[in-house]
Parts: C-alpha cells; sequence; structure tokens
C-alpha cells in the first residue's frame, strides 16, 4: 500500500511537470533576410512546419526579429524591446550583411573595428541575461564561385570576426557563409551571381530558405 501511494505521488508530479513544462523560446534576430523568414515560404517558417511535421510544436517557439536594412548597432539599440522583453530561451544573431553591402550600395555600413565592438555588446548584454546565443556569419553578396564578388574580401573579414568572437565567448556558430561557397562551388558551374540560393545576390530564393532552415535546424533543435 505504502508503494503504491509513493507511485501515485511521484506519477501526479510527473504529469504536473510535463504538462508545465514551457516551449524552448527562440529569437531570429537580424536583418531584412530573418523579417522575410516568417513570410510564406520563409526558412522561419519551414521550420514551423517542420515542428508540426515532426510533432515538436509543443517544445519550441519560434520568433522572428528582422528588419529590412538593419545593421548591427541597430540590433544593439533595438534589443531591449525586441528580445530581451520576450524572455528568450535561445537567440539566433544573423547579421552582417548590411554592415558590409550597404557601403558600396548607399555609401554607409559599419567600420570593422565597430562591427566587432557592437557585435561584442550584443553577446555580452544576451548572455548576461543567461540567453543561449548561436552566431550566423552572413552567407553571400553575390554568389560567384571565382572571387570576384565585389565584397568576397569584406564579407570574408567580417565573417572571421564573427567567428572569432564565437570562439571569445562559447558562442555555437552557424557558419553560413562557408556552408554557402561550397553549396555554390557544387551547384553553380556558370558561375551566376544570383539565382542559387538567392534571388538578388543577397536574399534568399526558395532553395536558399530550405537550405538555411535545414541548417539552422541542425544548430537549434536539439
Amino acid at each position: 500500500m505504502k508503494y503504491l501511494k509513493l507511485l501515485s505521488i511521484s506519477l501526479l508530479f510527473f504529469m504536473a511537470t510535463s504538462f508545465n513544462s514551457k516551449p524552448i523560446k527562440v529569437i531570429f534576430f537580424g536583418d531584412s533576410i530573418t523579417q522575410a523568414g516568417v513570410r510564406e515560404g520563409g526558412y522561419i517558417t519551414l521550420m514551423q512546419e517542420d515542428l508540426k511535421t515532426k510533432g515538436m510544436t509543443d517544445q519550441y517557439e519560434l520568433i522572428g526579429a528582422g528588419i529590412g536594412g538593419n545593421k548591427i548597432y541597430d540590433l544593439y539599440l533595438r534589443m531591449e524591446d525586441d528580445v530581451l522583453s520576450k524572455n528568450p530561451d535561445v537567440v539566433v544573431l544573423f547579421v552582417g550583411v548590411n554592415d558590409v553591402w550597404h557601403k558600396a550600395s548607399h555609401g554607409t555600413g559599419t567600420d570593422a573595428d565597430k562591427f566587432e565592438k557592437f557585435y561584442q555588446a550584443v553577446i555580452q548584454k544576451l548572455q548576461k541575461q543567461n540567453i543561449k546565443v548561436l552566431l550566423c556569419t552572413p552567407a553571400a553578396i553575390g554568389e560567384k564561385i571565382d572571387h570576384s564578388n565585389e565584397q568576397d574580401g569584406d564579407i570574408n573579414h567580417y565573417s572571421n570576426i564573427i567567428r572569432k568572437l564565437a570562439d571569445d565567448n562559447n558562442c555555437d556558430l552557424i557558419d553560413l557563409r562557408k556552408d554557402f561557397l561550397a553549396y555554390n562551388l557544387k551547384n553553380n558551374p556558370e558561375n551566376k551571381d544570383r539565382g542559387i540560393l538567392t534571388r538578388d545576390r543577397v536574399h534568399l530564393n526558395d532553395i536558399g530558405n530550405r537550405f538555411v532552415a535545414d541548417k539552422m535546424w541542425s544548430a537549434v533543435i536539439k
């Protein structure tokens, strides 16, 4: 009788903790690539569909927090309202394209030293709230495979900064720059500047969204 009573109490405790468990809240924090990620066919939407297919929708809550044109200092300035106020468990930082791209397209951008300092400040502020932080390298500004994209040098340099920050801050890295280069080497024999994983050299096409969704899934969903 005593054994049955203990078993019943244990079972009730297990049921209570199971039903009260909250899903892991993941925020994807970035620019227009992430802003588009929550639309139909976007990489975040695809991940949500994958969760549903696998019966895991109660385990993860995926939130997009992307704004077009954002650079690293924009993320720093809106972090309180768009991220910290939502109490996430995980934040995926996916930024850097505009910091490089806008140097040529708008005459602005972000100098490398300022990029590193703002990026470090974002990481520190998130980690102080015990949030797990994952870093992504910027994927592409042009898909040519012969190193003739105008800003290949800069995007590689900024990607190296992010890789170093990941090491220095013990953050997981989603190396989309490396992954995109490898994919294009195999799938872009005509050396096109777009149309493989992007629609305009930067923003993802359908194949690119699926590709990024799979890479994010491998890093985020445990």
